[in-house]
């Protein structure tokens, strides 16, 4: 095997500061949303944004008709591309990233396990036995793209460790939300609903995977496909999303050195043919050989790869600053107090802000005391505690888990409450902290 070029290594970094560059612009957006929400919610135009959330918007197929408010329109179709990506990422890390082996693994998955579990028990304490004890799911989420938002204020001090660390917690964090609204918060499966996804699935893999089809219309059939019948059994219907990313190829589908043959062979058929800029339209040997190349460039280039840059922006862009704008407002009006004071409020805003830092702190210490795991290169324990408080800013996924967690209004907007302080607060603390510890510069080593 060829020993990886120095050349290497900074390409590698400076595609993983891109991905959190893009995570910050899109955390930007998402933090102004919220406010709009919160303003917009608690102005005199709040009737009008409650009106626009619950408006029902149906579809009708000949006699058939389908409708959601606008609320479930964005949580349970528009947050499938969301989960979508997030899925995409998690296979990656899986197969080729921070996951992929049981060493690299260890750390960010038992500091993520610490992580979720102190949060919950942290609820539960406050919780227990009361109308809001089905929340316990909500302060267990961390918010991926504000966390390395609030990272990103502080420049070149930190450590790329330190980033890759927080951002695997995350992406571990995010596998067990999934399986947490998965498991706990689906009331009953409908299994022939189920048996419909689970059709749909097999024929998406096998146009994917074995007869490699590239015809938009019909992978998109074959996706609704799925989002109807997980919709149907029950599961929340964006789990479809997560399937459907596992279904991705994450590696190139030829060997690069085939590729490279191929590749060589059609070029100096073309560059012995005259080809020119129109020469291709009358010669149908040109034209086959110009689609054989391209076919190898699209077989070379990772199918994830390619649906994770283009569905990042638009769920970054457009799908969470929806979110945002949907689920973000809550009216405080003459319940003030009542939120304020709320257990359930109280739960996710001491889960967040204590559970997440003590949980992944500990834990990471735990692991990396027994040698399973080893602190990243260039990365300190107070920079460890740092990220973790970071990872306290629950937002996004802990928003969309309240959602499901409970029905009374008065919960939900408690719940929110809870949320938007904590997160505050977390990403307040966090920055402090890594402020104080990080070196003046950037040291040569991160």
């Amino acid at each position: 095997m060829a020993k990886r070029s120095n050349k290497d290594r900074p390409r590698i970094i400076d595609a993983f500061q891109d991905f959190v560059h893009s995570e910050v612009s899109s955390s930007i957006i998402l933090l102004v949303c919220s406010i709009v929400a919160i303003v917009w919610a608690n102005s005199p135009w709040a009737d009008a944004y409650f009106h626009l959330l619950y408006t029902k918007i149906e579809l009708s197929f000949g006699g058939y008709s389908f409708g959601l408010s606008l609320h479930h329109w964005i949580n349970d179709g528009l947050m499938v591309v969301f989960f979508f990506v997030v899925g995409l990422e998690i296979k990656r890390e899986l197969v080729v990233g921070h996951l992929s082996s049981m060493r690299q693994a260890m750390l960010p998955v038992v500091a993520a396990a610490g992580g979720m579990l102190l949060p919950a028990c942290f609820y539960a304490a406050f919780n227990y036995g009361t109308p809001g004890a089905a929340g316990w799911g909500i302060p267990t989420a961390t918010d991926i793209a504000f966390a390395l938002g609030v990272l990103a204020l502080l420049g070149s001090r930190v450590p790329v460790g330190l980033k890759v660390y927080l951002t695997a917690v995350a992406i571990a964090d995010d596998i067990g939300a999934v399986l947490i609204i998965a498991v706990f918060y689906t009331d009953q499966i409908a299994w022939q609903g189920l048996a419909v996804a689970a059709v749909f699935l097999a024929l998406l893999f096998l146009a994917i995977g074995v007869f490699r089809w590239r015809t938009p219309g019909v992978l998109a059939m074959l996706v609704i496909g799925v989002w109807i019948g997980v919709f149907a059994s029950g599961i929340h219907a964006t789990i479809a999303g997560i399937l459907i990313a596992f279904l991705v190829p994450v590696r190139a589908r030829i060997d690069p050195d085939e590729f490279l043959e191929v590749a060589q062979l059609r070029l100096k058929i073309l560059n012995n043919g005259q080809l020119s800029r129109e020469s291709m339209i009358g010669n149908r040997d040109q034209l086959a050989t110009i689609e054989e190349l391209h076919d190898a460039v699209a077989d070379l280039r990772p199918p994830s790869l390619s649906l994770e840059q283009y569905f990042h922006p638009i769920s970054a862009f457009v799908v969470l600053p929806l979110f945002a704008l949907a689920n973000a407002g809550v009216a405080l009006g003459g319940d003030t107090r009542a939120l304020a004071t709320s257990p359930v409020a109280w739960g996710i805003v001491l889960g967040l802000i204590l559970g997440k830092q003590l949980g992944i702190s500990i834990f990471s210490w735990l692991v990396i005391r027994t040698g399973a795991a080893a602190l990243p290169k260039s990365v300190t324990w107070g920079q460890i505690y740092g990220a973790s408080c970071l990872a306290g800013i629950g937002f996004t996924m802990a928003l969309f888990v309240s959602d499901l967690a409970f029905d009374d209004e008065l919960l939900i907007n408690a719940a929110k409450l809870g949320i938007l302080s904590a997160s505050l607060v977390s990403a307040a603390i966090g920055y402090t902290v890594l402020h104080m510890v990080l070196p003046a510069r950037a040291s040569s080593k991160s």
